[in-house]
């Protein structure tokens, strides 16, 4: 039977217990300020969707796949060397494959279509010299193979957008016999743009109607369930928008926008889910006039929610510290996002709430109690946790630590052509140029060298083990005195070896040589992840305990709380080796495994699991806190905290999880990546940890859960999450 308290319910002024509402916290006074203004609030969120969502439809198009380097790097002031002094012929050039499996490409149809090619080419002010296919070089032994090599007139970004404008003119030229495939970083990067798009739109046509069917749950209302989804909308075509408008200055990565969706729908609806519940349960079950409703959520939910989003946003400002444009637009790309949903959590969503008021429980499910915030059902889980906790606390471990134990053999590698589909043009083209030129040439290492010591690089190169071809050096058009020489590795560009090879080519060439390359490139992104890796988990680790430290009062379960978050973490990463490294399950999911995990899921993905670890994390204990300053007792903490929060941490994981789940049926595998690792995160968190182990926890230390010393409440901001 449903219980919905409307109006004549409850007396028409606020009840006399109810504190004044100047008594509230700023939250608090913040909830009630937007329901009095709330025609000015309104109309400022609408200028800011409708403003800022003008620009969201370009953000596929005006985002670009670069940026996938470590700056400063010698691989990079290559290509830069290039682009100034080669035409361009550096990593970010375009390779235009024509292959005639009839015969010699260089005649008849073949030789025609180079020339269309050339000349399509030449049409295009973003692509520098054209170096035409030359014997020995870029025509194969047999003849039936030529590249025809497009540089680069413009930055990494803007060579993306120029592979994507050129290859479909330049396939079309195929012909009978001759196939026209182009393919090179750009060209690799468009494609998988144009790849991950198309997925991306299909994961989100599954995602949110699933996410609406476990809100309608998790809420018992539909009109309710939508909130959630609405708020999220919003947040979302503003950060779009934003993104867009800030590419015009900077670089943006379109995997930030791709982070932002995920995290923005993830975190939004946990936001809201939190939200709702506490003014639902003030107004329907406490019975409180409209605006103490407000006041009460805001200075206890709002105030959890703030400090979760605080969180999240130090947690993700770690990936700063990696030098590398494209993680540090991802990084902003999703802290923007989280910054729009926060803000439409704490400003927009009391209001809604306020306007809607009863309305909120329209087209109710039969069996919901609107009124309940007090969880029976998570209770009971509470009181048995509570009686039993070594046997659920060991039994939880024993299940994370397992699923952790094989992060120890996981390897890390830059991403290979596998995250094509088969069917892309780069992918193809790569496979031409291999077949034809050897399981090295897509990885052609780009040596620039003072004139001087030309011969000597060469000579250096052609006697290297792992080089199986050394083309002769080509001296620079302007008078800056440097060569080029190219030479083609034995290995695979994705094969360990190669990393061996350039690290022996940098010792013992001269002095005044650089090695550079796309290949290389990706070898020293991944060198400066490697050592950034751990810079980015301590800082993490420690901001996120300091924040914890300062919202509870309490250092024991800060610490605790914040080495917990550990745990699921490298569970996911223990998950991820066995699917991305071994293969485990890979032909039920209908993925290609490469052998490894991409080099900057670790950092990147350690960021973000932490976030979202710790988001829980606060809604936990913040609850707990809250019950612990109104009784004092260890045991109505922990209790009344999973009675409190169980029911929303347990549906805002469900809604999680599925959202993560959904992205991992994109097409490319880095998106499968994404969603794997970050939904097996949410599900051990969020099930494991949040709801067993970190309250078996709260039991087992008790009081000292809570202690804290005085000179440490002298140093800390005082702040509470009780009222009365």
């Amino acid at each position: 039977m449903t219980t919905i308290h409307s109006p004549s319910d409850r007396s028409a002024g606020a009840p006399s217990d109810l504190p004044p509402l100047t008594e509230y916290g700023l939250l608090g006074r913040i909830g009630i300020g937007v329901t009095r203004h709330g025609r000015m609030v309104a109309i400022i969120w609408a200028l800011l969707v409708v403003g800022l969502g003008v620009f969201a439809p370009r953000v596929e198009a005006e985002l670009s796949g670069a940026g996938w380097q470590a700056n400063g790097s010698e691989s990079v002031g290559v290509r830069e060397l290039a682009v100034q002094h080669f035409g361009g012929t550096g990593g970010s050039a375009i390779q235009v494959v024509v292959h005639d499996s009839a015969g010699d490409v260089t005649t008849g149809t073949g030789a025609r279509v180079i020339a269309e090619a050339t000349a399509i080419l030449g049409r295009d002010d973003r692509i520098g010299e054209i170096v035409a296919p030359q014997p020995g070089m870029s025509i194969s032994a047999d003849g039936s193979t030529a590249v025809i090599l497009a540089g680069a007139g413009a930055d990494t970004n803007e060579m993306v957008r120029a592979a994507t404008d050129l290859k479909g003119e330049l396939e079309d030229l195929s012909a009978g016999s001759v196939t026209v495939n182009p393919t090179g970083s750009s060209m690799l990067w468009s494609d998988f743009n144009e790849a991950n798009l198309s997925a991306m739109l299909r994961s989100e046509m599954i995602s949110w109607p699933v996410t609406l069917a476990i809100l309608v749950l998790a809420f018992g209302a539909l009109v309710a369930a939508g909130l959630p989804l609405l708020l999220t909308l919003a947040g979302l075509v503003a950060s779009a928008g934003s993104l867009v408008l800030i590419n015009q200055v900077v670089p943006v990565s379109i995997w930030a926008m791709n982070f932002a969706m995920m995290f923005a729908l993830a975190l939004g609806i946990d936001y809201a889910l939190f939200l709702v519940v506490r003014y639902r349960a003030a107004r329907m079950g406490a019975h409180e006039d409209r605006a103490h409703a407000v006041a009460e959520t805001m200075d206890t939910a709002g105030k959890a929610v703030l400090l979760s989003g605080l969180t999240v946003l130090v947690s993700l400002s770690a990936v700063m510290l990696v030098p590398s444009p494209a993680f540090r637009s991802m990084a902003a790309g999703i802290m923007l996002a989280v910054v729009f949903v926060l803000a439409a959590t704490l400003t927009l969503l009391p209001l809604v709430l306020h306007r809607l008021d009863d309305r909120i429980n329209k087209l109710a499910l039969p069996w919901v109690h609107t009124g309940e915030h007090r969880s029976p059902r998570f209770e009971a889980w509470g009181e048995l946790l509570w009686r039993r906790p070594v046997l659920f606390g060991a039994a939880a471990l024993v299940v994370l630590v397992a699923l952790a134990a094989p992060v120890l053999g996981l390897r890390t590698a830059m991403p290979s052509i596998k995250v094509l589909p088969e069917d892309a043009s780069a992918r193809v083209g790569y496979d031409v140029v291999q077949a034809a030129f050897g399981d090295g040439a897509p990885g052609t290492l780009q040596v620039i060298a003072p004139a001087a010591e030309a011969d000597a690089t060469a000579s250096a190169l052609a006697a290297d083990p792992g080089i199986a071809g050394v083309m002769p050096a080509m001296p620079a058009a302007d008078d800056s005195g440097l060569v080029l020489i190219q030479a083609v590795p034995t290995v695979d560009p994705s094969d360990p070896g190669l990393a061996a090879t350039v690290d022996r080519l940098r010792a013992d060439l001269p002095s005044g040589a650089q090695v550079g390359g796309a290949a290389v490139e990706n070898l020293d992104l991944k060198t400066q992840l490697d050592a950034s890796t751990p810079l980015v988990i301590g800082v993490v680790l420690a901001l996120g305990f300091l924040l914890l430290l300062i919202a509870l009062q309490a250092p024991l379960i800060a610490l605790l709380g914040t080495l917990v978050s550990l745990l699921s973490t490298a569970a996911a990463f223990g998950v991820a080796r066995l699917v991305f490294q071994e293969g485990w399950g890979t032909g039920l999911m209908g993925f290609e495994h490469q052998g490894f995990l991409d080099a900057w899921a670790p950092v990147f993905f350690f960021a973000m699991i932490f976030a979202i670890a710790m988001d829980y994390t606060v809604f936990l204990l913040a609850s707990a806190k809250e019950h612990y300053e109104r009784s004092g007792d260890p045991k109505e903490a922990m209790v009344g905290a999973v009675a409190h929060s169980g029911r929303v941490i347990f549906a805002a994981g469900a809604v999680m999880v599925a959202v993560f789940f959904t992205f991992s049926l994109a097409g490319p595998l880095p998106p499968k990546e994404m969603g794997i690792v970050l939904g097996t995160a949410v599900l051990l968190d969020a099930f494991l940890v949040r709801l067993v182990l970190l309250p078996v926890l709260l039991r087992l230390t008790g009081t000292a859960a809570w202690a804290v010393p005085g000179w440490l409440r002298r140093v800390l901001p005082e702040i509470h999450f009780s009222h009365g």
